[in-house]
């Protein structure tokens, strides 16, 4: 049930971002599902080995390096998801930011545990 919860939320940010953010947009709405499919799994599966790998860079930059990661990740979802673009690094990574804090704030606000 968390990874429905995880996924709407998910889902829920990418639409939005695409209201704030330049550079990033969805052609129909729903593929800002897709988009928070995408993104659940990533967190779920990949994010973990990333953020091991990267470890020792995390630690120099003090955590910013895992800004620019999940920046990138934003981006090569915008390259392999049609209807889903993001014009480049630039909008990747405050897309990305807005997402993370958007995440960030509905998680807290439904009180979800994820």
């Amino acid at each position: 049930m968390r990874i429905i919860a995880h996924w709407i939320i998910l889902s829920i940010a990418v639409w939005a971002t695409t209201r704030f953010v330049d550079g990033v947009t969805i052609d129909p709405v729903w593929v800002a599902a897709v988009v928070g499919a995408c993104l659940t799994l990533f967190n779920m599966f990949l994010r973990p080995v990333i953020n091991i790998l990267t470890l020792p860079l995390n630690f120099a930059t003090l955590g910013f390096f895992a800004l620019v990661i999940n920046g990138l990740i934003f981006w090569y979802l915008g390259t392999i998801i049609k209807g889903f673009h993001v014009e480049g690094f630039y909008a990747a990574f405050a897309g990305a930011l807005v997402v993370s804090v958007l995440n960030w704030l509905i998680t807290k606000v439904l009180r979800t545990d994820m």
